[in-house]
């Protein structure tokens, strides 16, 4: 009888030691935030809505009424290569509302990223959604139709060498399929390391030259289009022109 309650004693250990125990839960990754701002010149004189006046690349003078862009899908790339990737990435920035120009992205994992890059415009899953909420909303005044989808950038002023109604100028980007498409992207490295780490929030800011939309590397006359809204290639050329216009001035 003794024998059989060893022989059932081992069988109860043996049986109890193949049960899996649970993996042990492992600690979330720390997160943390980051601010951006966007600031928005023409050279190096700070870009001042309807009142100030520039001088483009052709020696045309002028003045912006009217500036908008899309910022998305933003991502921060670290030292070693991997990736943050923002959720729901739209952003429109509006010279005309303080409170557009910057925004926070969170859940960022801590560690300290080289550079940002993003797309001026909205992707063209989104551009064939049809008219959305937020950013994306057509109260915003950058929504075409379904078929020909969202405004990436906005600009609108007057110009003495205007041969439009009123000297008016006009550029409205859009196009976000085949060769009219002028979606850009933009990877910016930054000047020192983004530290990000759970209870602080670094600023990254971002400056944008206006001037660039006129100049290399397709120089525009107001008196010879002054106003531009149709698919095509003259908006593909203004796209190619502001691609570059970003950089980052400093983080803080």
């Amino acid at each position: 009888m003794k024998s059989k309650l060893i022989l059932l004693s081992i069988l109860l250990i043996s049986l109890f030691s193949c049960v899996k125990k649970d993996d042990p839960t492992l600690p979330s990754a720390p997160l943390g935030t980051s601010k951006i701002t966007f600031e928005n010149f023409v050279g190096n004189q700070p870009l001042v809505l309807s009142s100030a006046w520039y001088t483009n690349a052709n020696g045309d003078s002028f003045n912006v009424t009217t500036y908008k862009y899309y910022i998305t899908n933003i991502k921060l790339t670290k030292a070693d290569g991997s990736v943050y990737t923002e959720t729901e990435s739209y952003h429109l920035i509006n010279e005309a509302d303080a409170s557009s120009k910057f925004f926070v992205m969170g859940n960022i994992p801590e560690g300290n990223y080289t550079s940002i890059s993003f797309l001026i415009g909205v992707d063209s899953t989104r551009n064939t959604t049809g008219a959305q909420t937020g950013a994306l909303d057509p109260i915003n005044g950058m929504f075409w139709t379904w078929n020909s989808g969202y405004i990436m950038a906005k600009l609108e002023g007057t110009s003495p060498q205007s041969s439009a109604s009123g000297k008016s100028i006009i550029y409205h980007v859009g196009g976000f399929s085949g060769a009219s498409s002028v979606i850009r992207s933009a990877t910016l490295t930054f000047p020192t390391t983004l530290v990000v780490k759970s209870g602080t929030t670094p600023n990254i800011h971002i400056d944008g030259d206006v001037a660039e939309w006129f100049g290399f590397p397709n120089v525009i006359e107001f008196s010879k289009k002054p106003v531009l809204m149709t698919l095509g290639k003259d908006l593909v050329n203004l796209a190619d022109n502001y691609q570059d216009m970003f950089r980052v001035s400093h983080i803080d």
